[in-house]
């Protein structure tokens, strides 16, 4: 713990520079390397630019369905026999999709770098994409949908903000997707999935931790090399119209006894300058029980069970979400009123010397963590190329919220917190439940 202390003293961008060397094979697949021989392991991860924001709107939920399909088999790895051949050679795996990007990855002992290239190559170049699987995956993540939103209390909550902030970006459809799309689905149409977005020049390959360079760069030649590449993929751009007046909506949740409030204000791409300052925001509303939000309206007052807010940083838009839970005999409207109080109070008033101090130890304490793990850092890596089209961002996005001031926090807050650019939802009880 000590050590760790005189580690944050001796400058957070000296101490947490990440090294790394990045080149392009001839199919367009992006390479980034980081050496860090400091333990044993090895990362191989490949983050695909496709998320639910690339899907057809009438076959919504495959980005999210190709991160459990492209776990199947290929050609050489046999059906069932992914995570078997995983952890008997000592490693880790797992993939996550959202509307921006699909990530795989394998963590495994030094000595078994080439077989996690070799594998992720192996789901690049000819995974088998067929009924059997197509079947078997449509099950789990129908079971999946079960439990983590339809059985789950307030689990629809973030699919119905999306739904009625955003009208003509792709963004307004849930990432897990609707299974009568899927049920729908042909074969056909999930191999055409595959073939357009699951190719080298979509995708970054990083491979970071304790491996000799040149030999990785090697496997990564003989492995990835002879992949083809992929057709161009056109992307459209949907532009938002703005928010001028107050969105208001209703939503019946059969598994919750107590309502919620909740505010959601869409926010520019998570690119922008905008969109750091709205992270602060977050954190002096509502990150810990010191902030403004919590304090007053949970401890203070005891008004909500809950309060909480976080800013959903996106590649083309973001959304600022508020939400609270409130404590009899307070209602929702009770909640809201106070909320937007503080809101007001950030748009008027800027906050202390102290308290921006406070917030940037904060955010540079987050950055040393996220930059801590090996697995933290290939995540990061990526995400700064494939997203954000700045690699370097991973040493100098510190430097931003660094130098972000208490009058742009105030203006910021003026610009977009605004009752006349929001969606309020009232996320209730449904009434079946209610008469039980």
């Amino acid at each position: 713990m000590a050590l760790g202390a005189l580690f944050m003293l001796g400058g957070v961008a000296s101490a947490q520079k990440v090294a790394f060397e990045e080149y392009k094979l001839e199919n367009g697949l992006h390479v980034i390397l980081h050496n860090d021989p400091s333990a044993p392991t090895v990362i191989t991860s490949v983050m695909y630019h496709v998320g639910a924001k690339d899907e057809n709107p009438e076959r919504t939920g495959f980005a999210h369905f190709f991160e459990h399909l492209l776990f199947e088999g290929t050609e050489n790895i046999k059906r069932g026999e992914w995570f078997k051949i995983v952890t008997s050679n000592g490693g880790v795996n797992n993939a996550n999709t959202t509307d921006d990007r699909t990530y795989y990855y394998e963590v495994f002992p030094s000595n078994n770098l080439e077989l996690g290239l070799w594998m992720e190559a192996e789901r690049m170049l000819h995974p088998i994409i067929n009924q059997i699987g197509v079947d078997t995956q449509n099950e789990v993540v129908k079971e999946e949908k079960r439990l983590r939103v339809d059985n789950q209390p307030y689990g629809n909550f973030l699919a119905e903000v999306k739904k009625n902030i955003f009208t003509k970006h792709p963004y307004r459809w849930a990432t897990i997707g609707s299974m009568s799309h899927l049920d729908a689905a042909t074969l056909e149409e999930f191999q055409a999935f595959n073939k357009k977005f699951y190719v080298p020049n979509n995708a970054v390959l990083v491979v970071a931790g304790d491996f000799k360079k040149e030999q990785a760069k090697e496997w990564i030649q003989k492995y990835f090399g002879p992949i083809k590449k992929g057709a161009a993929i056109q992307r459209e751009t949907f532009v938002e119209d703005p928010i001028t007046q107050t969105i208001k909506a209703k939503f019946e949740d059969a598994n919750i006894q107590i309502p919620a409030i909740v505010a959601a204000y869409r926010t520019p791409s998570m690119k922008t300058r905008d969109a750091r300052v709205l992270d602060m925001i977050s954190s002096i509303l509502t990150d810990g029980k010191s902030s403004r939000l919590y304090k007053k309206i949970v401890d203070d007052k005891k008004m909500a069970l809950q309060i909480g807010a976080f800013s959903n940083s996106q590649e083309d838009y973001g959304s600022y979400i508020i939400y609270g839970l409130p404590q009899a005999p307070n209602t929702t409207e009770d909640i809201l009123r106070e909320i937007d109080a503080e809101v007001v109070n950030l748009q008027t008033e800027l906050i202390s010397e102290k308290d921006l101090q406070k917030l940037q130890n904060k955010f540079e304490n987050q950055y040393v963590n996220s930059n801590s793990t090996i697995d933290g850092i290939a995540d990061n890596l990526a995400t700064y190329h494939l997203l954000y089209g700045d690699i370097n961002l991973i040493n100098t996005e510190i430097e931003i919220y660094q130098s972000i001031t208490r009058e742009e926090i105030r203006d910021v807050a003026k610009k977009y917190l605004n009752p006349n650019q929001r969606l309020v939802l009232d996320y209730v009880p449904s009434k079946d439940k209610a008469q039980n």
